[in-house]
């Protein structure tokens, strides 16, 4: 029988469309698993032939899946957890109908179980072919009150090892026009900087081009203001990693979200990461994503 210390950490990440599977496999990938999402059930006991994966892995199974079929998925899951080199379990992330209908209309998107368009239909029957993987689900997370760093907190302390637990920083940036974004720990406003916005060759473009950052960079204040935010996160980033926490989020707002604010994440993100951070980025006003995915 293969030695406990050999098995692979497999997560089956599963629930209904709209309860938060793919961001919950966005935060296991962060974490050090190996993420695939939708892969068709008939295949995924092929991932697991050949030599010993060399890290865990966290699979995405929903009604989205190709070949999908609620026998087919359980007898997916229970071949799975039937193999000695694999540790098996099963994340369920659930959340109520109101919910998940109103995360269907916020992003008007099309439940892919109701080609008519009435959401509810979909969700119901979605719900009911979910049941048996929630019945097997070795952990079942709520996500319906949760914000995206409750459920990285909760999907932490299940399934990551302590000795592996590493502080994840989120840097962003955003427009105090369109408001505040949720979940963050650490805010500053750029709109003391001066503006691209109002320079001709510039105004079209957005911080991710090397000429807006050299514009904003030529203001007086931007490298006193750079290196203040570097020193203040080296000393409170460890502080926040030693009292525990596993998710610190940082984010710069300027007045439309694409010029100074954008600038500033980039920066910061480079200086953590040449630090030795762990950091992911978002531009909110660049790309709309959101909260809680899939």
């Amino acid at each position: 029988m293969t030695n406990s210390m050999e098995m692979v950490h497999v997560v089956l990440v599963t629930g209904p469309s709209g309860a938060g599977r793919t961001t919950a496999i966005n935060f296991l990938e962060d974490a050090g698993f190996e993420a695939i999402d939708n892969v068709p059930l008939t295949l995924a006991p092929r991932l697991f032939e050949g030599p010993i994966l060399s890290r865990p892995l966290a699979l995405g199974l929903d009604t989205r899946n190709r070949d999908f079929s609620a026998i087919q998925m359980m007898e997916t899951i229970e071949e799975l957890a039937s193999k000695p080199s694999l540790k098996v379990e099963v994340l369920y992330l659930d959340c109520s109908v109101d919910v998940l209908i109103h995360r269907f209309s916020e992003t008007r998107r099309r439940h892919h179980l109701s080609p008519d368009g009435a959401a509810l239909a979909g969700i119901q029957m979605d719900l009911d072919l979910m049941q048996p993987a929630r019945a097997r689900a070795n952990v079942l997370i709520n996500t319906t009150t949760l914000s995206p760093n409750d459920l990285r907190s909760q999907i932490t302390q299940y399934f990551v090892p302590q000795k592996l637990k590493k502080l994840a920083i989120s840097v962003q940036s955003f427009s105090y026009k369109r408001g505040v974004p949720r979940g963050v720990d650490m805010m500053f406003d750029c709109r003391f900087l001066r503006n691209p916005y109002w320079d001709k060759g510039l105004s079209n473009q957005d911080g991710l081009s090397v000429a807006v950052q050299n514009y904003v960079a030529a203001d007086k204040n931007f490298l006193p203001f750079r290196n203040q935010i570097l020193a203040l996160a080296e000393l409170v980033i460890p502080a926040h990693q030693a009292e525990g926490r596993s998710y610190l989020s940082i984010g710069f707002g300027c007045t439309g979200g694409k010029h100074r604010s954008v600038t500033m994440a980039e920066t910061l993100c480079k200086d953590l990461q040449l630090s030795g951070w762990h950091v992911t980025i978002r531009h909110r006003e660049l790309v709309t994503q959101r909260d809680i995915q899939g």
